[in-house]
């Protein structure tokens, strides 16, 4: 076969993936035998789970397009979904159950404390990660941009920032989960959902103090831990809007 040429453009925030620092970032790949173009562009180091449009000489194509020919590809994350109005998305937007890696923690508590369903284990390996993403239908979130790789991975996001705040303020956006959120109403410890708890019900797990102030409680349905609005509230309640008000993109 005939030895031909890719050039690929990225767009968008992709060009951290490349080592490029800013704008729009071109490879070339030289083949030499018919390939997807998956495999080309993650051979330049971008995840698929952060593509949502290919374009080759101006036409939309999915994943498993193979490439046998000179060819010029453009390469858009998410974020630039208002470039072109076709329906070949690659990407879905709103995703609201995931799968976290140990390195996610603060994420993970942040999400969680917004109302959404985050699986999490300090200590799952890769396989296990995969193995409940795939089992339960979740997004996978990591910044370990090779597992995101694999074949398997059907949704991911790498959150770009090693911030927990900014990480949560990108995965909410990503995902368009604005008008999901639901804050107090799933465990920050095993991510179970909260329910009502009767304070007579309870009032033998709490400390003294406690039963003379506070009256209202919720109980999580799978550890049992128990939840009240105590002097940590107005803390955790400024923090969700700050998220609130980032996402809006009114700070």
């Amino acid at each position: 076969m005939k030895p031909f040429k890719v050039q690929l453009r990225f767009y968008g925030d992709l060009n951290i993936f490349l080592g490029s620092k800013a704008g729009e970032a071109v490879i070339e790949r030289r083949l030499a035998e018919k390939t997807s173009i998956k495999d080309i562009v993650e051979s330049c180091g971008v995840p698929h789970s952060e593509i949502d449009l290919i374009l080759i000489d101006e036409q939309t194509v999915g994943f498993d397009h193979t490439v046998a020919d000179d060819a010029k590809v453009e390469v858009f994350p998410v974020e630039n979904r208002g470039t072109f109005q076709t329906e070949q998305r690659l990407q879905p937007v709103r995703i609201s159950r995931f799968v976290a890696d140990g390195h996610l923690g603060a994420l993970t508590r942040n999400l969680r404390l917004l109302g959404f369903d985050v699986a999490y284990d300090q200590n799952a390996d890769d396989r296990q990660l995969l193995e409940v993403m795939t089992r339960e239908n979740r997004a996978l979130l990591t910044r370990d941009r090779r597992l995101l790789m694999h074949a398997i991975v059907q949704h991911g996001c790498y959150p770009r920032s090693q911030n927990a705040d900014e990480q949560t303020i990108e995965v909410v956006r990503r995902f368009d989960l604005s008008e999901l959120i639901a804050p107090f109403t799933r465990c920050l410890r095993c991510n179970a959902p909260l329910e009502q708890a009767a304070k007579t019900n309870i009032i033998d797990k709490l400390e003294p103090l406690t039963k003379v102030y506070y009256h209202q409680f919720r109980r999580c349905s799978g550890c049992k831990q128990i939840y009240w609005s105590g002097s940590h509230f107005p803390k955790l309640q400024k923090r969700i809007e700050g998220i609130r008000s980032r996402v809006r993109g009114k700070a």
